[in-house]
């Protein structure tokens, strides 16, 4: 696909406009998704290119220089594809929560629930740069800054040997995730904010220094299970492998039961956005090959079999079948993007 009407909106020449609007139109759920209609198309369209010609030069290279070798190498998409997407997506959703930011009148709290791999940590970086080029200071804040300390964890493993990894419900400290939420949603010029270092007690992790920030106006917040709610026991009478036992099914009920302490913390959540993989066993493949390459480069990486383990375990927790698929369908849904096995994206719908 040639990217020539992309290259003719970087230099203004407004040949441009009826490809452009023609390629809005192309995909209904696409289009419904960012508000573009027949009558509103032309307006859409020209807002879009004024907002990359505020500096188009400079927000691309931005987004280069942060983001381009990554989404080659981890997402397999062409220097000419991260275009196509920074077009088709990136950009008109960070004019989106720009625009609820605006109509909000307050700062806003927007939930990306995504599994290993599906890309929440690009995500975020992109549409930070884009919202900080709209004027908008964004924070990116992940569920694991919210990690209990290193000893309270120690101290939970010892009340309940089957958290062997932190990461399931219950390893979080919710309290402090609605303190932070409840500041910033109240306009408080400057709020302190929790960072976690994975690496702390030889990879155990631990709380690290915490970030000063002044008059956030959007928070993207990010995790394996932001936004996930708690389904009805009944679900787990014939589960899906890997919950095979009863001591499995014991465990999943459990972290379902957990689910309900986190309730308040997604009611503070102004969206959810869900990057759904088209089949959830993708993220299992994902896990394998990032640590092959880590050992590739030399660096400490788990087995295949450590690696399944760590992922069934967390799928004993939250089963992707159980949990997300149903979740996708439901109204507490604002935005799904759908991700294949080669980290493109698919489908994209909302309402």
């Amino acid at each position: 696909m040639s990217n020539e009407w992309f290259t003719q909106v970087l230099t203004a020449d407004r040949s441009w406009l009826v490809p452009a609007q023609n390629r809005a139109l192309v995909d209904p759920a696409l289009a419904k998704t960012f508000n573009i209609t027949p009558e509103n198309v032309v307006d859409a369209i020209e807002k879009r290119s004024a907002t990359l010609g505020v500096s188009p030069s400079h927000l691309l290279q931005t987004v280069w220089t942060d983001v381009s070798h990554y989404c080659q190498t981890h997402l397999q998409i062409s220097p000419q594809g991260i275009l196509q997407v920074l077009w088709d997506i990136w950009l008109p959703l960070g004019m989106k929560l720009a625009s609820v930011r605006q109509d909000l009148g307050r700062p806003m709290i927007q939930g990306i629930l995504g599994g290993q791999g599906t890309g929440k940590t690009t995500m975020s970086r992109i549409l930070c740069l884009i919202l900080q080029q709209l004027g908008y200071r964004t924070l990116s804040l992940s569920l694991d800054d919210l990690y209990k300390t290193y000893s309270d964890r120690l101290t939970l493993t010892q009340q309940d040997p089957r958290l062997i990894w932190r990461g399931p419900p219950g390893t979080h400290d919710i309290d402090l995730g609605l303190s932070l939420l409840d500041q910033i949603r109240q306009g408080k010029s400057q709020v302190i904010i929790p960072r976690f270092d994975k690496s702390a007690h030889g990879g155990a992790g631990d709380r690290t220094t915490p970030e000063i920030v002044n008059n956030v106006d959007i928070v993207l917040f990010e995790g394996w299970f932001v936004g996930v709610q708690p389904i009805s026991p009944d679900a787990f009478t014939n589960p899906p492998a890997p919950i095979l036992t009863p001591a499995d099914r014991k465990f999943a009920l459990d972290m379902n039961h957990h689910l309900q302490n986190y309730l308040p913390l997604w009611e503070r959540l102004d969206s959810l956005i869900v990057l759904y993989p088209t089949d959830y066993r993708c993220s299992l493949e994902w896990r394998k090959q990032a640590e092959h390459d880590m050992i590739k480069s030399g660096k400490f990486g788990m087995t295949d079999k450590q690696i399944e383990e760590f992922v069934h375990y967390f799928w004993r927790a939250l089963h992707p079948e159980l949990f997300i698929t149903p979740l996708v369908n439901s109204s507490s849904v604002d935005l799904v993007i759908e991700i294949n096995a080669d980290h493109s994206f698919g489908r994209i719908y909302g309402r």
